[in-house]
């Protein structure tokens, strides 16, 4: 059977449908790539691009980008597996289609039995696809295995993390682990900073499990705390010795509505 391709969902919506302008909203976000960052992991944001592409753009300028990358994103929609893997085929955008690594995905699933083939889960969620863009004009040629989560419990998210690293470890070519994720949603331009801060806070400090009880515990409506727990757990067990607030904003900065606010962070993991 012919691998499918997943087509874009949100092209023309979050990010420009045209590929020449999609090109030069992605160059223009990232600026001039430094490139002098080596890490094992990051969290990007996910908006459109308009709201918080010059955070995830930042991030992106700031890697030293290998060719291959494990991204956990967010389910949104509440559809499909809870947690859902696709393991053949390329997701398309109007860059062009963007490989799924077959072998890595693979090792994946025999890795962590948990992980289920489900590209249901992924056929509406955004989350992932505004960060094949940046990726497909950086890192072009690359391959990626897409993961949606729709669990939140510190267990479970421990030991996807544990696996990830595990698959990662065994790898002939390095492999960068992508959490996608927005910060507060729809509070004030001054709460949400508040809270953000609380959970930027616990990433920085390198600690997954104290990162899901303050989410919990403060109700900070982190829509991708989990993908951003399993990054973190993987990249501790693959040698992390800190992480780096890259840049921070919220949606005020942009529509100067500071009464119904989403924040956006984009951290690095070393």
């Amino acid at each position: 059977m012919e691998a499918a391709v997943r087509r874009p969902a949100v092209a023309g919506r979050f990010y420009a449908g045209d590929a020449e302008a999609l090109l030069g909203d992605v160059q223009k976000l990232v600026g001039k790539p430094k490139a002098d960052v080596e890490a094992l992991g990051c969290v990007v944001p996910h908006a459109g691009y308009m709201y918080s592409g010059h955070v995830a753009g930042a991030v992106y300028g700031r890697l030293k980008l290998p060719r291959k990358f494990i991204i956990l994103c967010p389910n949104h929609t509440g559809v499909g597996r809870a947690l859902a893997i696709m393991t053949r085929g390329a997701w398309m955008t109007p860059l062009g289609e963007a490989a799924i690594d077959e072998p890595l995905a693979a090792e994946l699933m025999h890795e962590f039995h948990v992980l289920e083939e489900d590209g249901f889960a992924h056929l509406a969620e955004h989350s992932l696809e505004v960060q094949l863009p940046f990726l497909q004009v950086l890192a072009p040629g690359f391959t990626f295995v897409p993961i949606c989560i729709g669990v939140g419990g510190y267990d479970v998210l421990a030991a996807l993390g544990q696996a990830v690293a595990r698959v990662a470890a065994r790898a002939p070519e390095k492999v960068m682990v992508i959490a996608s994720s927005d910060m507060n949603h729809y509070e004030t331009d001054a709460v949400t900073r508040r809270k953000d801060q609380r959970a930027i806070g616990k990433v920085l400090a390198l600690d997954p499990r104290a990162l899901v009880e303050t989410v919990q515990r403060e109700k900070i409506s982190m829509c991708g705390y989990g993908p951003t727990t399993a990054m973190l757990v993987a990249a501790l067990r693959l040698g992390a010795q800190k992480a780096v607030l890259v840049k921070y904003a919220t949606s005020a900065d942009v529509t100067g509505d500071k009464q119904n606010v989403v924040g956006y962070a984009g951290l690095v993991v070393q």
